[in-house]
């Protein structure tokens, strides 16, 4: 199984090490990125990778991409539509990525995908790399359980459907399958950045993940790994999470 690998957390690039994919043939998505602020460069690696995505899609291949954090998503999303296909949006995540410029108040970007994807300030990013809105009645949130509250006022009013892990209510057609892997609870995958309690088991997710696989409707799957590894983790505990929902 070939996987799209982007190592880069925003505009930063990541070493190799953080991304544990022994058994699987990389396909490496890099660039030197251009001068100006996070959002050109951003948008100038997203247009690689929509790209990427595009190709294997019209290809009839089934893309899985893994990188840093979430806002690459935006790029399988463009590239999934560059190929004609327009899928849904399941997003896994123990966060609920929907602030917008307005509503953060760390400005932290790799917070504001899912907003953009639903037509949030195109200018930033999705205007530069093609990226058409979603229906807000076509993304699913799983289990995002620490939200802000300018996010929470978002989504009362919104028709996003929130959901826990268990109980993840399809939409009809294809699917682009999001996993910000900090979804697990914290004390079963340590080291993330951003890490978050009260959460599913890696078997919970995995068990779910595999249920929406088997429907045969997922267009492609991408994986976010926000996490900074402890000093002298051997990455047993992240190749083996990476290696279970990659196969699944």
């Amino acid at each position: 199984m070939a996987i799209t690998l982007v190592p880069y957390h925003q505009d930063e690039r990541l070493p190799d090490s953080s991304f544990p994919l022994p058994e699987f043939d990389i396909i490496p998505v890099t660039r030197d990125l251009p001068d100006g602020d996070v959002w050109t460069r951003v948008a100038a690696l997203c247009e690689l990778v929509s790209a990427e995505v595009a190709d294997q899609v019209s290809g009839g291949t089934v893309p899985a991409v893994v990188s840093g954090d979430c806002l690459i998503a935006e790029a399988l999303l463009a590239g999934m539509q560059r190929a004609g296909v327009d899928p849904a949006v399941i997003w896994f995540d123990a966060h609920a990525d929907i602030h917008s410029l307005e509503s953060s108040t760390s400005g932290y970007i790799s917070g504001m995908p899912l907003r953009q994807m639903l037509g949030d300030h195109p200018e930033l990013l999705a205007d530069r790399i093609g990226l058409r809105p979603l229906a807000e009645e076509r993304v699913v949130l799983v289990d995002a359980r620490d939200t802000d509250p300018g996010e929470a006022e978002f989504l009362a009013t919104s028709k996003v459907r929130v959901c826990p892990v268990d109980d993840v209510v399809l939409p009809d057609g294809p699917l682009l399958l999001h996993i910000d892997l900090d979804v697990i609870d914290k004390d079963a995958l340590p080291g993330m950045k951003f890490p978050v309690g009260d959460g599913p088991s890696r078997e919970a997710v995995l068990e779910s993940v595999r249920r929406i696989m088997s429907t045969g409707r997922v267009a492609a799957i991408d994986l976010a790994c926000p996490w900074d590894l402890p000093e002298g983790d051997d990455n047993t505990i992240r190749a083996r999470v990476l290696a279970d929902l990659l196969s699944a």
